[in-house]
């Protein structure tokens, strides 16, 4: 989902307020849930990284375009940084650094731009760093992780899920420094009403909640993805399908299991 297909839920809402929070008071937060609810596009979102990710990881040749990045970095203030499943100490610090340098480096640049030049101070210019999949990380590379945060300043979120608040207990010097830990949650009913809404829309039909059978494929939907976002989109795209197939107008209970029996489905 790219950024103009954007939904803000409540729990994006949310994740933003822990973020500011976190970022503001200079800590480290913890963000945990299950896989698929939205903590990716929440982190992604926050950090405009839909937008920077490109020039950030090529930095070519510089475009006029690219303004518009600097801006959207200049805002956030934020690097997003997945580590990779083998990840060694060595590669996190020089990824993280060279990431870290680039952001700097784009920010400086819109600040320029603006006629707002940085300034120094004892704080960076990067204000956050957003992990995500942060289960991957070695013991080594939590301390990496705190050494940094020590030295530089900079806050930390880690991104993870269920049981992540509790695999970094294990780390007395880190995780004594943890400030905040953030549950991020799967939709609730009414959001799962607005969502859906969205769909229908974009399958070219109008959700009535008062409506009989809109009411009994509102409930299957949520039998089967019970608020999980990532399913919820698989969900519609195998609903599309079906539809198409049988030259079908109307999103029944029956479409629904249909494009259901599609899916691998991976929740516990």
């Amino acid at each position: 989902m790219n950024q103009e297909q954007f939904i803000v839920t409540k729990e994006h809402r949310r994740f933003t307020e822990f973020a500011d929070t976190v970022r503001r008071q200079h800590t480290i937060g913890i963000c945990y849930g299950q896989a698929g609810i939205g903590k990716t596009l929440s982190a992604r979102r926050y950090s405009h990284w839909d937008k920077a990710q490109t020039l950030i990881g090529e930095w070519g040749p510089r475009d006029d375009s690219d303004a518009q990045v600097y801006a959207a970095l200049g805002k956030s203030r934020t690097v997003l940084y997945t580590p990779s499943v083998l990840l060694t100490p060595r590669t996190l610090k020089e990824e993280l650094d060279k990431v870290f340098t680039r952001v700097s480096i784009c920010i400086e640049q819109h600040l320029t731009t603006v006629g707002k030049p940085a300034k120094r101070s004892d704080f960076p210019i990067v204000e956050l760093i957003i992990v995500d999949e942060s289960e991957r990380l070695s013991p080594t590379a939590v301390e990496l992780l705190r050494d940094r945060y020590d030295r530089n300043k900079v806050a930390l979120i880690l991104i993870g899920m269920p049981g992540l608040e509790k695999q970094f207990s294990r780390f007395p010097q880190f995780y004594s420094r943890v400030g905040f830990a953030h549950q991020y949650r799967p939709l609730g009913q009414d959001e799962l009403n607005f969502v859906l809404q969205r769909h229908w829309r974009h399958l070219g039909k109008t959700l009535d909640l008062e409506d009989f059978t809109d009411a009994q494929a509102i409930a299957a939907i949520a039998r089967v993805t019970r608020g999980n976002f990532r399913l919820l989109e698989r969900l519609f795209l195998q609903t599309e399908r079906v539809m198409k197939i049988n030259d079908l107008t109307v999103i029944t209970n029956d479409v629904i299991e249909a494009a259901q029996s599609t899916l691998v489905i991976g929740i516990s």
